[in-house]
């Protein structure tokens, strides 16, 4: 990841321009400066719980229907996802990973002792040595019976480097650098069965970087794409592709010919260290973003700093052609600063230069747009070809948005918001030209103190959910219009 992204030969062809949304949107342009600090999640990844009741009292709301600790969930939901045989999947953070079987009344928890694996393997096949750490931070639900789960890498101790740094420090722990990725996760009889994605490249397969890569550990958000047979992560320092089908190899030792993964691209940037100096480090972190379009079946991934149109689809399934129309120098164009910086490529900024987008979820639109959200800035409304369309924030809930998808009934969009700071949380949907509010009025002062960790479909038509997940021990399900 050192140097200037690499040049390379222009994009054939012109991206789709899309058809954007009516939508209701705020004039002008976007706020200028630093986001706020406020009490998210956005960026760092906490432990524990939000401060939620033990047993949360749900309201009794037209369409809803709602679970909790009462119903074997955890304390803490950072995500929900439905399999396509109709089970439902909770990433339960350090508890573990929940499961609703369908049909069933009770969640079902899993752990290390059931055979989750939140660590790669070393050269030899074997597991890393040291103590093992299971969260659990996203779910993405695949086939019957099937989830892809992600985990956060095990924290460091005092003074050491992290996940994403500590394989390029002096003193590289695997127990440290191994650790986080993502698992295949099958329903079998009463228990799982278990294929582990270790997200890394080995010896020799990196041209920089011939002794190995481990840089992705943290997988904030997963996208599963059957049309494509893929799985899409979204991580704490660029994404990946990952087979979904992959049957798994723990010898492969990151090799191209038998791993599961390739990793990884980012529509990062250089910029200076401090305003003070003139030390360029290089920017990119947290894709919580991740939404393939209807139209073309390449993949929007979003972050703290960029946005890109990741073509995979377009570029016949060649991961790195569509590396290059990323992270070419002359396709700057698809790092899509969508809350612009004061100074934009090839120029270099300073921190008080930036006005990082801080994305927190995306949802892609059957007309080919995007609605991209923020942890601090609120909704920005993308076209085909990543030009702002226009910018939502002082309508929603809170500009304060931590996820977003779209509605596969009828194309609204809903876009959860976080509580914090005198505001409560709750869900903002965008209905053409409408918005409708779903905050204590809908989910009552227990669920309305919580932030909205995930929002989900489930099926398509009339006859669709949407899942939501509130971050303080609960999950809503709404079957309404």
């Amino acid at each position: 990841d050192a140097g200037t992204p690499d040049a390379g030969t222009p994009d054939a062809g012109t991206p789709d321009a899309g058809t954007p949304d009516a939508g209701t949107l705020d004039a002008g342009t976007p706020d200028a400066g630093t986001p706020d600090a406020g009490t998210l999640d956005a960026g760092t990844l906490d432990g524990g719980t939000d401060g939620g009741p033990t047993v949360i009292t749900f309201p009794n709301a037209a369409g809803w229907t709602f679970y909790g600790t009462q119903d074997g969930l955890p304390s803490t939901v950072l995500g929900v996802s439905a399999d396509q045989g109709g089970n439902l999947w909770v990433a339960g953070a350090e508890e573990g990973l929940f499961v609703l079987r369908s049909g069933g009344s009770r969640f079902e928890r899993f752990t290390m002792a059931d055979g989750l694996r939140p660590y790669g393997y070393m050269p030899d096949g074997s597991a890393p040595p040291g103590d093992k750490y299971l969260k659990v931070l996203s779910v993405a639900g695949g086939p019957p019976g099937v989830v892809f789960a992600g985990y956060q890498g095990k924290p460091p101790a005092p003074g050491d480097f992290d996940c994403e740094s500590n394989w390029d420090g002096p003193h590289p722990d695997p127990s440290i650098y191994k650790s986080g990725d993502a698992d295949r996760v099958t329903l079998a009889g009463s228990g799982i069965n278990v294929v582990h994605y270790d997200i890394f490249s080995g010896p020799n397969v990196v041209g920089h970087e011939l002794r190995g890569r481990e840089k992705l550990c943290h997988i904030l958000r997963i996208v599963y794409d059957p049309g494509q047979n893929a799985v899409w992560f979204g991580g704490n320092h660029g994404f990946a592709y990952g087979k979904a089908n992959f049957a798994g190899n723990p010898n492969c030792n990151g090799q191209l010919n038998c791993t599961g993964v390739l990793e990884h691209v980012h529509p990062a940037i250089n910029g200076y260290q401090s305003n003070n100096n003139n030390n360029v480090v290089y920017l990119t972190a947290d894709y919580y973003g991740v939404g393939v379009d209807p139209q073309t079946h390449d993949v929007w991934f979003g972050g703290l700093i960029r946005t890109t149109k990741f073509k995979f689809a377009s570029s016949g399934g060649n991961y790195f052609q569509a590396e290059l129309f990323t992270e070419g120098s002359q396709y700057s164009n698809n790092r899509i600063d969508i809350w612009p910086d004061r100074v934009q490529e090839p120029g270099y900024p300073r921190p008080s230069d930036r006005v990082d987008d801080a994305v927190s979820g995306l949802a892609a639109m059957d007309d080919g747009t995007a609605w991209v959200g923020s942890f601090s800035w609120g909704l920005a409304h993308l076209a085909g070809n990543g030009a702002v369309v226009g910018y939502l924030k002082d309508s929603l809930l809170s500009r304060h948005v931590t996820a977003v998808a779209a509605d596969s009934a009828d194309q609204s969009v809903w876009a959860g918001v976080a509580s914090g700071h005198g505001y409560s949380g709750g869900i903002s949907r965008i209905q053409g030209n409408t918005i409708q509010q779903y905050g204590q009025n809908v989910f009552g002062p227990d669920l309305a103190q919580s932030t909205i960790s995930d929002v989900q479909m489930q099926g398509r038509g009339s006859s669709r959910r949407v899942l939501v997940g509130f971050r303080t021990g609960a999950i809503g399900i709404y079957s309404g219009p």
